[in-house]
């Protein structure tokens, strides 16, 4: 047997694993969202409400399924609490990382966490947690280190990334807007992913592998702030999705959440995350 089948072999016999835990997701403890009477997004992670809220530790799986895989996935468990004021939902999540990734540069990568909901919950037809499934559509809540950095502290100029870089003229500064277009990299085409911040939040949706796709509406907000070694990040979200891309949640509803998290000092980015099966969510009233 072949690198490359031994590979395809350990992935199914994981794969099969996952779905057999993700398949019974009565078999997870829940996770309950309190009901808590402070106003607005709700995105403080050290707000005194979170002590009342019961954390429940959700088990990572490396991302050994689609390429490129991440066999050493570096965060092995996520420690997570939930609340909700009637008009947003807060999901708290803690893990340790030594090291604080908040910069991207070239060939390196920043901390991420994320958080997936179906948009519509149906207890008989859950979504697959692995990037959702055609008729199971996810909306993904993405919190990332390197937009927080941006909103926190500005966002960097090419000399604070690369100090060494010699600056002579950008484009814009010499031709018409729409002639400097090409020369503008991302901002050029549109990445949603290089526009102005005002969240550290980016909201997504997906119905299977490679349909991950960055929303019309961008509700998502949050805060996260590293410690001591621990990221402690809070991602916010109305409950009431305004579309059909997004989630839609009530108090005393429940639904189901999966988790994905990136360490980028480890490398991690894209497909070479952690993840988790589904796991029961539960709002009170």
């Amino acid at each position: 047997m072949n690198t490359q089948d031994c590979i395809r072999w350990m992935a199914l016999v994981v794969l099969a694993l996952v779905l057999g835990v993700a398949g019974d997701v009565s078999a997870q403890e829940a996770l309950q969202a309190i009901r808590v009477t402070d106003s607005g997004p709700l995105v403080n992670p050290e707000a005194a409400y979170w002590k009342a809220a019961r954390a429940v530790q959700v088990t990572m799986i490396p991302q050994i399924v689609a390429t490129p895989m991440n066999f050493n996935a570096a965060i092995k468990s996520l420690n997570v609490k939930a609340a909700h004021n009637g008009q947003w939902i807060a999901i708290l999540i803690e893990w340790n990382d030594l090291t604080k990734n908040d910069r991207i540069m070239l060939d390196e990568f920043g901390d991420q966490v994320a958080v997936a909901m179906p948009v519509r919950y149906k207890a008989d037809a859950l979504p697959s947690p692995m990037m959702g499934n055609p008729g199971g559509r996810l909306n993904i809540w993405q919190w990332r280190a390197a937009f927080q950095h941006d909103i926190d502290k500005g966002e960097p100029e090419i000399r604070d990334l690369y100090p060494n870089v010699l600056v002579d003229v950008y484009p814009d500064q010499v031709l018409r807007a729409i002639d400097a277009r090409p020369y503008m990299g991302a901002l050029g085409v549109d990445n949603p992913v290089s526009r102005p911040k005002q969240s550290p939040v980016l909201e997504q949706m997906a119905e299977g592998w490679g349909t991950l796709t960055v929303t019309p509406e961008q509700n998502g907000d949050g805060k996260g702030i590293w410690k001591n070694g621990v990221w402690r990040v809070v991602i916010t979200h109305p409950l009431t999705g305004t579309s059909e891309t997004q989630a839609h949640l009530e108090p005393d509803g429940e639904t189901v959440a999966a988790f994905a998290v990136w360490d980028g000092g480890n490398r991690e980015v894209g497909s070479r995350k952690a993840w988790s099966a589904l796991i029961p969510l539960k709002l009170a009233k």
